[in-house]
């Protein structure tokens, strides 16, 4: 069924459970001249709760031979006290407002003792995982047995229609172009928009005012993704910045009311509103049965984007008079910057956050960064690509997708034994048709994996050929740009782009400083966090988790400029 039509889908979904059985059943009493009289109605709900255990044991009987067939066991099913687990997604919607980034899945797969779980979420089978073994199969080893599938394909469409992020491999072929070696190590592109940064961070500095880091970062990669990709600088790093102790909380991170701000809280709350339709599962329409929760959303992004649509159109036409050919040609205009808007904007800004917290609460780290830096390159001179390559201790490792979801193909399939966290290592059977959603945020911060110093912040694991070796036997437990068939195409102009502005910005700032007194209302950790466990115990800001990771309330910084 078309995407599109995903209420048409939920209400026959609906009418299988609701409706079928009570016309099933009327028809049978009227055929053989029966009546339950003025039980009629409490005996037809009666009825519909039977027919829907009976559906459901029927189902598990199926998968549990099928199964066996396999030679795999059913992965371990959520067991809540009502019907359909309601509680259990009533109780995660709750936790998701007040929680760590995705410690609401990490307390199920320490309640049930594994690292792949079923929630089973309105009696439909919904796989989360934390297993290496099994992220590892989803896109690689066992690629061919998954794709992007119809589940994502109804959350997102009309979000972000037929882009990258939204169809399996038609789009790939347009878009590998455009990060040739030749154009990804042309740096000057990154040194016109980096230089623009530095300038209003100087003048932060100067005054000794908080910068919002996130939105400086997002606008920065935005700004130079667009010039990349299309040779056109949206410019929005001149539009109006957030205002310290002014400034409201955005959808994810700082609210500005100019008509970028507009655009942007547009963009973000489309993202959210995905996000929630993934934590529902497959009945999320149900909820937005008679209005989309995104289009108003969608009308904004669309009047800001129109006239850049109507330049582009125009561009085509002129390109296509000259006789040459266009890159862009395949694929709308909208579809490609909602990509880099989602790919650049997004990953670039949320790892140049979160670098900068850390070397807000880790000076140590910032001073050995500045020396290599320093070592490398000019106080002055812009960094080469030879010179990026040299960069050890500088190199961003920072993964930025908390989440990311498959779907089964048509056909089950058997997922390999889990990894070492837990005792079960028998493989496992995944149902055809059936969406998983990997957790590399939780994989990634796994003692059993990484030691138990996993929730620390520490460069020198990258460093220590002792504490590297895991990663370097299995690349799996760490794969920030994911990998196998589908691995992201801009890793290395990601890569590149980060480099370079982190070694630009500490060729100038040598101190940075978190400004929590100007972080908007709710937006700082919720004090019971700090008597529960991992990092949640020492975080100085609020991180949560979209499509990406991101800041909330956004990261208020002071930068202290360096007088060498």
């Amino acid at each position: 069924m078309n995407p599109v039509h995903h209420r048409r889908r939920v209400l026959l979904d609906i009418s299988k459970i609701l409706i079928f059985p009570p016309v099933a059943l009327c028809l049978f009493l009227r055929v053989f001249d029966l009546s339950f009289g003025t039980l009629a109605i409490p005996c037809h709900i009666l009825f519909i709760a039977l027919w829907t255990a009976a559906r459901n044991t029927y189902s598990n009987i199926i998968q549990q031979r099928q199964a066996e067939q396999l030679g795999a066991r059913l992965i371990p099913q959520v067991v809540g006290r009502w019907p359909g687990n309601i509680d259990v997604l009533l109780k995660m919607m709750r936790s998701f407002k007040t929680s760590y980034v995705l410690d609401v899945y990490l307390q199920l797969f320490e309640e049930y003792q594994c690292t792949t779980l079923n929630t089973r979420i309105f009696w439909t089978d919904n796989i989360i995982s934390m297993d290496q073994e099994h992220s590892k199969f989803v896109l690689s080893t066992g690629f061919r047995h998954f794709w992007r599938g119809t589940a994502q394909r109804e959350r997102m469409e009309s979000f972000l229609g037929e882009g990258i992020f939204n169809r399996d491999d038609e789009h790939r072929a347009t878009a590998r172009p455009f990060f040739a070696r030749e154009r990804i190590s042309d740096f000057d592109i990154f040194e016109r928009h980096t230089a623009r940064t530095l300038s209003i961070l100087s003048n932060f500095a100067t005054s000794g005012i908080a910068c919002e880091a996130q939105d400086l970062y997002a606008r920065f990669s935005l700004d130079a993704a667009s010039e990349f990709l299309f040779g056109k600088n949206l410019d929005t790093i001149s539009a109006s910045l957030p205002v310290a102790g002014k400034t409201t909380m955005g959808p994810k991170g700082s609210a500005t009311t100019d008509e970028w701000g507009s655009f942007a809280q547009a963009f973000e709350m489309a993202q959210q509103i995905i996000t929630t339709r993934g934590r529902i599962g497959h009945l999320w329409p149900l909820f937005e049965l008679f209005w989309d929760k995104s289009e108003p959303h969608i009308k904004v992004i669309r009047s800001w984007l129109d006239p850049l649509v109507k330049q582009a159109l125009n561009d085509k036409i002129r390109i296509q008079n000259a006789g040459l050919s266009n890159p862009v040609a395949d694929k709308t205009f909208i579809q490609h910057l909602s990509d880099s808007t989602n790919a650049s904007r997004d990953t670039t800004a949320c790892v140049l956050t979160f670098i900068t917290y850390f070397m807000a609460t880790h000076p140590d780290v910032t001073k050995r960064l500045r020396e290599e830096v320093l070592q490398q390159c000019d106080v002055h001179a812009q960094p080469t690509y030879e010179q990026l390559k040299n960069l050890k201790y500088n190199t961003p490792p920072l993964p930025t997708r908390p989440l990311n979801v498959r779907q089964t193909r048509s056909s089950p399939c058997t997922m390999p034994a889990s990894d070492a966290t837990y005792h079960d290592h028998r493989p496992l059977y995944m149902p055809a048709s059936t969406t998983i959603m990997y957790l590399p945020l939780l994989m990634q911060r796994n003692p059993t994996l990484w030691g138990p110093d996993a929730d620390l912040f520490d460069p020198e694991r990258w460093l220590d050929p002792i504490r590297l070796a895991p990663v370097l036997e299995n690349p799996a437990i760490f794969a920030p740009f994911s990998m196998g068939p589908r691995i992201c195409l801009g890793q290395d102009y990601a890569y590149n782009e980060m480099s370079y502005f982190l070694v630009r910005l500490l060729q100038q700032f040598d101190e940075f400083t978190l400004a929590p007194e100007c972080q908007p209302e709710g937006s700082l950790p919720p004090p019971e966090w700090q008597h529960k466990k991992g990092r949640q115990t020492v975080e100085k800001i609020w991180p949560a988790a979209a499509l990406t990771l991101f800041v909330k309330g956004g990261l208020w910084v002071r930068f202290g400029k360096s007088v060498s």
